[in-house]
């Protein structure tokens, strides 16, 4: 499904949260596919259940999957509307990363641009300008 990085600085059970983030925001994963089990997953990745485990707490907490007691793991459908401390901070982070691209030398027109052509790729090609 995806390699993990065991030399980073960044904790394996985080890594594995934005790994599952990735696929459930890119739509790889579909709302209420079933997450791999904790074992089988462990096992592919040879780390301990219990890290894949606190990685799918951490996915719950934050509102990416959803659990069934004996069942598994599931990929939540997208909620709107019930997302605005959440689009808060994804607000506070494109600020950061705007004025950041402009410290770098973009123009307002080229990140405009880059912004455009992200939405393009997340909607199917339809933009409205």
């Amino acid at each position: 499904m995806f390699e993990l990085d065991l030399r980073s600085r960044s904790p394996v059970y985080e890594q594995l949260v934005e790994k599952f983030k990735e696929l459930i925001i890119n739509n790889v994963m579909k709302p209420d596919e079933q997450l791999p089990a904790v074992r089988v997953l462990a096992g592919e990745l040879t780390v301990n259940p219990n890290t894949i485990q606190k990685a799918y707490r951490e996915l719950e907490h934050r509102g990416y999957i959803y659990s069934v007691p004996g069942k598994g793991s599931f990929v939540r459908p997208a909620v709107p509307g019930n997302n605005a401390a959440k689009l808060r901070t994804l607000e506070e982070e494109l600020s950061r990363i705007v004025s950041e691209m402009l410290y770098l030398g973009s123009t307002p027109q080229e990140i405009i641009t880059r912004i455009k052509t992200q939405l393009a790729k997340g909607e199917g090609g339809k933009l409205d300008d």
